[in-house]
């Protein structure tokens, strides 16, 4: 009877099995030993002939992939730190349980829970220098910055990018730091305060040390979604102006579909897939660790 249960588990869960297979694991494997061959579309529509690791030695020694490197450090530096610093703010000001503050809480999953590419399309369209409601606003606040075509500048591109990443991460941020401040204990806080420390110390000596835990373990989750970010890069930038927004995985891209160069592509995707990898590994760890303490 128990040998019959097991079997039809098997039966019932083979149609996804194969699915995760056909679309996930087989590609990750061809791919894999693509990186390791040389095969350019515009040549030849198969594989050619193994190289070893001249993909990977070559990436190493391109221009190109180095900038698109530093630029994926740059734009995950601001979106990361900036997120975690607006989403602490803002789970402050609504920690307290009032009418507007939980009404306020509601609209917060709203940035998150938008779609990526029209993030990019939505702030592409608010920065046009013609029409764009939010360069007007700037403009109006700030008129010595009119003359700015925010997407032609390349740190100011970066930066919007970047923005685009916060405006919809943020929130989300802080929600989960306003289940965090609501969990800490409040015995420590109020013994604080008796003794005469005031609102920024008791932030800074306990609150802030209580909270180290989700801190570290919400930036490396953000720091992984940074490093692969694409979308608002295709909808917002297009990797430019020049190549100043090209991150790593629109470098990827850019290598497979646009010069269509699958070998030097699939070694640069494993690059970047080993490096999620050591953020990933690093993520599971520090949470393993915290469920065991």
């Amino acid at each position: 009877m128990h040998s019959r249960e097991r079997h039809v588990k098997w039966v019932l869960m083979a149609p996804a099995l194969l699915i995760l297979v056909g679309t996930t694991l087989y590609p990750f494997l061809y791919s894999f030993i693509t990186s390791f061959r040389f095969w350019r579309l515009t040549r030849s529509p198969h594989p050619g002939g193994f190289v070893g690791l001249e993909n990977y030695i070559r990436a190493f020694g391109d221009a190109g992939f180095w900038n698109s490197v530093w630029v994926t450090v740059f734009f995950t530096f601001i979106s990361v730190l900036l997120s975690m610093a607006i989403g602490l703010a803002i789970a402050l000001i609504l920690e307290r349980a009032t009418k507007l503050n939980t009404f306020m809480k509601s609209l917060l999953i709203f940035p998150f829970a938008m779609a990526p590419a029209l993030k990019g399309y939505s702030w592409r369209f608010m920065l046009n220098p013609d029409y764009g409601i939010l360069d007007a606003m700037i403009d109006a606040v700030f008129p010595f910055m009119s003359d700015v075509v925010w997407l032609g500048e390349p740190y100011w591109a970066v930066f919007w990018l970047a923005m685009t990443e916060i405006w919809g991460w943020a929130p989300y941020i802080a929600l989960v730091f306003i289940g965090a401040l609501g969990s800490l204990p409040r015995e420590t806080i109020n013994a604080a305060r008796v003794d005469g420390a005031n609102t920024f110390q008791v932030f800074w000596y306990i609150t802030l040390p209580q909270l180290a835990p989700i801190i570290i373990m919400v930036g490396l989750l953000k720091t992984i979604f940074s490093v692969k970010m694409f979308d608002q890069v295709v909808t917002l930038t297009g990797g430019g102006p020049g190549r100043a927004t090209e991150t790593l995985n629109y470098y990827v891209y850019n290598q497979g579909f646009k010069f269509y160069d699958m070998g030097y592509a699939s070694s640069l995707a494993y690059i970047l897939v080993t490096t999620m990898f050591i953020f990933a590994f690093v993520y599971v760890r520090f949470l393993m660790k915290g469920e065991q303490g």
